[in-house]
């Protein structure tokens, strides 16, 4: 004698599973976060000593 949630179970069909497949290779993600934080690392520098720069620029006033 079964009870009927493990005759449902056994009954029931699994569907055959699909692959999704990715629209790129996934190498390529990798690469393009990389080259990301790079920019993003190369605008930063950009701004390298900004601070120093204009606290330095800033004559006849006085420090706090």
């Amino acid at each position: 004698m079964r009870s009927s949630l493990v005759q449902i179970a056994t009954d029931s069909t699994v569907p055959k599973l699909e692959e999704n497949h990715l629209p790129m290779p996934h190498i390529l993600y990798g690469l393009i976060a990389f080259g990301v934080f790079l920019l993003l690392l190369g605008i930063l520098w950009t701004f390298r000593n900004t601070a120093a720069a204009q606290r330095d620029g800033a004559e006849g006033e006085k420090e706090h």
